[in-house]
């Protein structure tokens, strides 16, 4: 089985069991490593929650608005929107972060992961 990004969490063999051994995903390189991650995901494991999946991007997204907001000092949508599509950089737990006119992520990277026993991990033997 070949999918998108959605399936970066291990509650996918929780459900799935073998059958899920082999699965191909893609998703960023993991966020969890990231050096400007380091002190979140620390308090997360701390309080027994390993921030895998959406959990880091979603720290993120706050992150960008709440600089978006107090540089524009708004909260107006149509504001933060021109002024994060202006490729202002915003520093966030993923690292920085730049987006385009279009609402995309400057320099966004994949990679290709694999579920066996039980776990995911990159794997970059995928061409």
């Amino acid at each position: 089985m070949l999918s998108g990004d959605s399936m970066n969490i291990k509650e996918f063999w929780t459900i799935a069991g073998d059958a899920a051994d082999g699965m191909i995903f893609t998703f960023a390189p993991d966020p969890r490593n990231s050096p400007d991650a380091k002190d979140i995901v620390a308090k997360f494991k701390a309080d027994g929650y390993d921030p895998e999946g959406y959990t880091l991007a979603t720290y993120a997204t706050f992150q960008v608005f709440q600089q978006a907001a107090a540089a524009t000092k708004s909260t107006d949508p149509k504001t933060l929107a021109k002024w994060i599509r202006a490729g202002n950089e915003t520093k966030t737990v993923l690292g920085p972060i730049k987006i385009d006119k279009k609402g995309d992520v400057i320099g966004a990277k994949y990679v290709w992961y694999v579920f066996h026993n039980g776990n995911y991990a990159e794997d970059d033997s995928i061409q």
